[in-house]
């Protein structure tokens, strides 16, 4: 799976999350799992464990003026699976108008959340115009090395329902195409609705909600505030699902992330999520056709990448410098 054996070379020396395909194909090593089954959360819990893949290309936005431009991308999607064998299984609403859905970052004004791994999002969808349903809380922790991801807590104190979501993502190297770094986020969600507190922005409420942020809690009158003041407007397609094999199959979909207003394009994003029960449970060859469709794909549309940045890194630039983060 690695590109050539000079590549490999390359490769070798780097970060954690960029080592070789052969040491974890698509960061699904059991290794980090099976060594801490029987460690817990501070209440006992056992520890959560990775149960999403979610493969990403980062892409240039300009080339997205229309919906026919995601069209366009989704056939060289298919016509690489196709070649590679993997099954591609069309979204009987990609012949639609795209989702739009508004998304917003939440952090001090330090940054403070970002530099420390932290992420917290909100997502709110519309249909003709209007907002539906509840809006969606994200709160994650994103860290390429795995043991941290994992140990990290992320449950929220709330009375309602939530979800957790442990995912290994999978983007490319950060200055070459052809290869593949990961990042493991562990994520919770819920609608905004299961918060009652008055005051959401606070730190003291936010602390109380995710007592993982307590470590970087500075003063009792902090409150957070719109990441840059930005507001993200996501138009999304949905393409279909691509079929790896052995019951691993996993929807994709092609998305453009631009500034609400000025409708200033950010970037592009196609992506594929596969869940499965643990790693232990996924076969080899599943895995490995899985490796295989995300490097060739990045080949075949090489011009359209844009390496080395993540969706979040771009809103959190919107001003200038980035802040430090794990990405």
């Amino acid at each position: 799976m690695a590109k050539d054996k000079d590549a490999k070379k390359k490769v070798g020396k780097k970060e954690k999350s960029e080592a070789a395909p052969e040491a974890a194909v698509l960061g699904l090593d059991s290794g980090a799992a099976a060594a801490s089954t029987t460690a817990t959360y501070a209440d006992g819990t056992p520890l959560d464990k990775v149960t999403y893949l979610e493969a990403k290309l980062i892409l240039k936005p300009d080339r997205f003026t229309s919906v026919q431009s995601f069209r366009d991308f989704g056939k060289l999607v298919k016509q690489t699976a196709k070649r590679l064998g993997v099954g591609c299984i069309a979204d009987p609403n990609s012949d639609r108008r795209p989702e739009i859905r508004e998304i917003t970052f939440g952090d001090t004004p330090d940054f403070r959340l970002y530099n420390n791994a932290f992420i917290l999002r909100r997502r709110i969808s519309y249909v003709d115009g209007f907002p539906v349903g509840d809006p969606e809380i994200v709160f994650k922790y994103r860290h390429p090395d795995e043991q941290k991801a994992t140990a990290m807590d992320v449950r929220p104190n709330i009375a309602g329902k939530y979800r957790i979501k442990f995912k290994a993502e999978v983007l490319p190297l950060k200055d070459e195409v052809g290869g593949y770094r990961i990042l493991y986020s562990h994520n919770c969600q819920f609608g905004l609705s299961q918060v009652h507190d008055a005051d959401r922005g606070s730190i003291n409420t936010l602390v109380k909600i995710f007592p993982a942020l307590a470590a970087i809690k500075k003063e009792d009158g902090e409150h957070i505030t719109l990441v840059n003041g930005g507001i993200v407007e996501e138009v999304l397609l949905p393409l279909g699902e691509l079929d790896f094999g052995k019951g691993q199959v996993g929807k994709c979909d092609i998305g453009l992330w631009r500034t609400r207003g000025e409708h200033m394009p950010l970037v592009g994003e196609f992506a594929f999520q596969v869940q499965f029960p643990s790693s232990e449970s996924l076969g080899e060859k599943p895995k490995k056709l899985a490796a295989q469709f995300y490097v060739t794909l990045q080949q075949e549309v090489k011009d359209w990448l844009a390496l080395g940045v993540t969706k979040t890194a771009m809103v959190y630039r919107l001003k200038g410098n980035p802040p430090q983060s794990h990405e």
